[in-house]
């Protein structure tokens, strides 16, 4: 992937983010590209705490990728670190060459630098393509996730 950098997100790549986000039909319902103030207000949010890492894939000055990574400090596990990865998006026609895979990699790789004993993520129960990818990284289906919308 050596026309491809992983940098840190800033509010120019927003626009590409959200529109990355949006690109599904569940991302669709619930991401709203017409008006960034909100998603601007989370990145500052997210600059602003040093366990979160809002990245972009970038090829030819164009994003065609993204995930968040939360650094999670605990007490269970004996006091283990864990990550969280959220919101992978790679651009349509970026799918299928390798490029979820290698930004999944410095994801799983930036957990190890940080020390972190267990790196986690969530999947909709539809997004049954995704399932698969996650599964030929290595990871399991081990638990069932519940949410509660506030």
């Amino acid at each position: 992937m050596g026309d491809l950098e992983i940098q840190p997100a800033t509010a120019d790549d927003v626009p590409a983010i959200v529109a990355l986000l949006a690109d599904d039909p569940l991302g669709a319902q619930r991401e709203s590209p017409d008006d960034l103030t909100p998603y601007l207000t989370a990145l500052e949010r997210l600059r602003s705490d040093p366990h979160q890492h809002l990245v972009v894939a970038v090829r030819e000055g164009r994003v065609v990728g993204t995930l968040q990574l939360t650094i999670i400090p605990g007490l269970s596990r004996r006091g283990a670190t864990r990550s969280v990865i959220e919101g992978v998006r790679i651009h349509a026609d970026e799918r299928g060459g390798g490029l979820g895979s290698w930004l999944m990699e410095w994801a799983i790789d930036t957990s190890r630098r940080e020390g972190c004993h267990l790196v986690q993520l969530t999947s909709d129960n539809t997004r049954t393509d995704a399932h698969r990818f996650y599964e030929r990284l290595g990871f399991t289906a081990s638990h069932v996730g519940f949410k509660m919308a506030l």
